[in-house]
């Protein structure tokens, strides 16, 4: 029998459980709210769904499992809360832009850029899904391209110019990392009126069938289908 997977995608705004892409549920986050404030609220909101598993998307660099550092736009005490004590059920986290970039993917080589509170971007081929922090890269004038592409781009810079921005980014970074093609995704890129070739939009929904694929195994094993690397 399919494990149900209860699907949590953390972000700087809202905390969103998927069940299934159809059936969602969410509440605010925010730069205070902590782990412990999370499951609490979480608990409470999916108390009535039955689910083996969890998959969380989380706004920071995740390794093994972990969260290796604090995140930007939330509370403290991330790195070392023990979600599978506090939730009573198995759980695995990876960075919610590769959790959304694996629902996204569909075959060769893609790269996918999340345009939310910050800029998450995630690398796919083949089984291999590597998460990035390209949001931190060097970009004008003593800032760092999330400054643009993010939330408090879009703000500063109007849409107008920010779409722009987003364009060329877009551009440079597909070639840079010889990308077959890119996933818009995050709660930004609905506002874009066009794309250039080899750019599509993706859909925040996806972020659910990443929390699934990220319990497939290989056929006939116990063995992880996808590699986060």
């Amino acid at each position: 029998m399919k494990k149900k997977i209860l699907v949590i995608d953390v972000g700087g705004s809202n905390v969103k459980a998927m069940i299934s892409r159809a059936h969602r549920r969410k509440f605010k986050s925010g730069p205070e709210m902590t782990p412990r404030e999370m499951t609490t609220e979480l608990k409470s909101l999916v108390k009535d769904w039955a689910f083996d598993a969890i998959s969380i998307g989380f706004p920071a660099p995740v390794r093994n499992g972990s969260i290796l550092i604090e995140p930007k736009h939330l509370g403290p005490g991330w790195t070392r809360f023990n979600f599978e004590k506090s939730l009573g059920k198995p759980v695995r986290i990876i960075n919610d832009a590769a959790m959304q970039a694996l629902g996204s993917y569909r075959g060769r080589r893609m790269l996918f850029l999340g345009l939310g509170t910050g800029l998450g971007s995630t690398l796919i081929w083949e089984s291999n899904v590597l998460p990035l922090e390209l949001g931190d890269l060097p970009y004008g004038n003593d800032h760092i391209i999330e400054d643009y592409l993010g939330k408090s781009g879009l703000k500063e810079l109007g849409e107008k110019r920010w779409q722009n921005e987003v364009l060329r980014a877009v551009v440079l970074l597909k070639k840079s990392l010889i990308a077959d093609y890119v996933v818009l995704g995050g709660g930004s890129a609905k506002k874009l009126d066009r794309l250039p070739e080899g750019v599509q939009l993706g859909h925040n929904r996806n972020a659910y069938l990443g929390g699934v694929r990220l319990w497939q195994t290989e056929p006939g094993t116990r063995r992880t289908k996808w590699q986060i690397l």
